[in-house]
């Protein structure tokens, strides 16, 4: 097979502005970046006009697509339909998401990933289980018969059950022990904070014992009010935790994530927090007009990962380059994949995205 050598306008590596190259690719794998003229006939040559390629997007919280909830449909099928939503979006690499639930649904989504993988399906990561362990005072849309504490043993048995699949757990920091936290990121399992109403103190502390990311910014957590800073303040303040936000301009004002970038800089990054219109089981989710609810209850964005870039740009004034790495980069380090993912380099993954000037979305490359 002939390494395929795509020739755009311009190359964006996840760093820096390449022009004049042109990205050899083989077997899925990025080989080189050439300068154009050393283009020969032994390549099988994709000239890309009016275009530029940028490393393909990473979406780190998706619920389903195309109509089917993952936790509705735990089966490899809705998970082939959210891989294809995905690949529209731009996004090659996600975290299907399952709310709080009762124990089978969450072994049942277990299974379906594992299904899945089994029959050669690309795109999925791992599992981001947001709950049960959350605070009910911000449980958002979530089911609070479904919230509670964790006890160990509750905990051990879910993540032998998940083992390999389970990559990604929310909770409220303040309703789980330290041992358990500590079991948990023992697993290797990334432990977000979020649906909690941690105070400042106690949310510094979660993120001084290791916890390294934040679930959607702003929404279901304590605020940052000027005598209690919240889980908001600490995220702000700590100088090693990433965030997640959800940039529709419903889940949060445009105005409050141009606050959040000054803040946090490199450590904020975008998802969509995507969900799909069903009437089927306890998360009911309507479109109205471009955002999703659930029993009168802002629960979920019509985003695409492109979407999310665009409104980055456009409307909270963020330059393409950071924005780029806000929807690429930055997740890919919170999944720990960013020596495979995220730029443009020789031997990472071969999974790209094609924008044009206007920074429309003219195709996908994954290899």
């Amino acid at each position: 097979m002939k390494e395929l050598a795509y020739l755009p306008d311009a190359i964006f590596t996840g760093t820096e502005w390449i022009y004049d190259h042109a990205l050899i690719t083989k077997d899925g794998i990025i080989k080189s970046i050439i300068p154009s003229e050393e283009v020969k006939d032994n390549y099988d040559l994709k000239v890309l006009k009016n275009a530029f390629i940028a490393p393909a997007f990473i979406d780190i919280q998706i619920y389903g697509a195309h109509g089917k909830l993952l936790a509705v449909y735990p089966d490899a099928a809705a998970l082939q339909a959210l891989n294809d939503y995905c690949v529209a979006g731009g996004a090659t690499l996600f975290q299907p998401t399952v709310a709080t639930n009762e124990l089978h649904i969450f072994h049942q989504c277990i299974d379906a990933v594992r299904a899945y993988w089994r029959g050669g399906g690309k795109g999925v990561f791992g599992l981001h289980l947001e709950g049960p362990w959350l605070n009910p005072i911000k449980k958002g849309a979530h089911l609070e018969s479904c919230i509670h504490p964790p006890r160990m043993e509750e905990v051990k048995e879910l993540l032998q059950y998940g083992k390999d699949v389970i990559k990604t757990i929310t909770l409220a920091p303040e309703v789980c022990s330290k041992e358990v936290i500590a079991y948990i990121q023992s697993e290797g399992i990334i432990v977000s904070a979020g649906h909690s109403n941690a105070t400042y103190q106690q949310a510094i502390e979660a993120f001084d014992a290791g916890i390294p990311t934040v679930t959607h910014l702003y929404n279901a957590m304590s605020p940052l009010q000027h005598r209690a800073p919240g889980l908001v303040g600490a995220a702000f303040n700590h100088a090693s935790v990433k965030s997640s936000i959800i940039p529709d301009g419903h889940h949060v004002d445009y105005a409050a994530i141009k606050i959040a970038k000054k803040m946090m800089g490199d450590r904020l990054f975008a998802i969509t927090d995507a969900v799909p219109e069903t009437d089927i089981g306890p998360y009911q989710h309507h479109l109205e007009g471009d955002k999703y609810v659930s029993n009168g209850i802002l629960s979920g964005s019509a985003l695409t990962m492109h979407k999310a870039f665009y409104n980055l740009v456009k409307c909270v004034n963020i330059k393409v380059e950071e924005a780029l790495r806000m929807c690429s980069l930055y997740p890919a380090q919170v999944l720990k994949c960013d020596d495979r993912y995220g730029k443009i380099a020789p031997g990472y993954a071969a999974q790209l995205v094609i924008l044009n000037n206007e920074l429309e979305l003219l195709g996908v490359i994954a290899e």
